[in-house]
């Protein structure tokens, strides 16, 4: 099995381009989690900063759907290229997103996507290395929708991080390992 890495961040900690840093091979699969919304230029903008600093090398898949992220590394190989998803908790916004459980009472329908995630993760045969959010340490959020993102971000974060070899948290800019 090859090694599995969480990187773990707030924003703008610099979680992503320090994950980045630990692919040393000329190519690598970038999977990019986030939906893209017409109307938001600010979240282009954001997407293409991640682009822009990625070599050419590497190939990018885009893995919106909830299903897409656990087929793609259950599919994998020893043999294929080192796999980075950018990001854990863009993916979990769109599970919630499909769900539609931001305001109803259907949180309980995403557990099997984070179930198939998680087997997903430890069963990976790639080298992996995975980036997420930390957003529990913070004050609690007023809404329910973001009490109901933190709280599954959170229990997410904890049962990838127990499947992970390696587990770093970024502060400021500096990594902490944790494991």
């Amino acid at each position: 099995m090859s090694p599995r890495t969480l990187v773990l961040g707030g924003a703008r900690s610099g979680k992503s381009a320090h994950a980045e840093g630990l692919l040393t091979e000329p190519v690598v699969t970038y999977v990019a989690t986030a939906r893209r919304y017409p109307d938001d230029p600010d979240w282009d903008a954001r997407i293409a900063q991640h682009v822009a600093r990625r070599p050419s090398t590497w190939h990018t898949v885009e893995a919106s759907a909830p299903a897409d992220l656990p087929a793609l590394l259950t599919a994998t190989q020893y043999e294929d290229p080192p796999i980075l998803v950018d990001d854990l908790s863009t993916w979990l916004v769109g599970v919630l997103d499909d769900a539609q459980a931001w305001e109803g009472d259907h949180a309980d329908s995403i557990t099997p996507h984070l179930d198939q995630l998680v087997r997903s993760v430890a069963t990976c045969r790639a080298r992996l290395v995975l980036v997420t959010a930390e957003v529990g340490l913070g004050v609690i959020p007023s809404t329910r929708s973001g009490r109901l993102f933190r709280d599954h971000l959170g229990a997410l974060n904890a049962r990838v991080a127990e499947v992970c070899d390696e587990v770093t948290l970024l502060v400021a800019g500096i990594p902490l390992t944790l494991r």
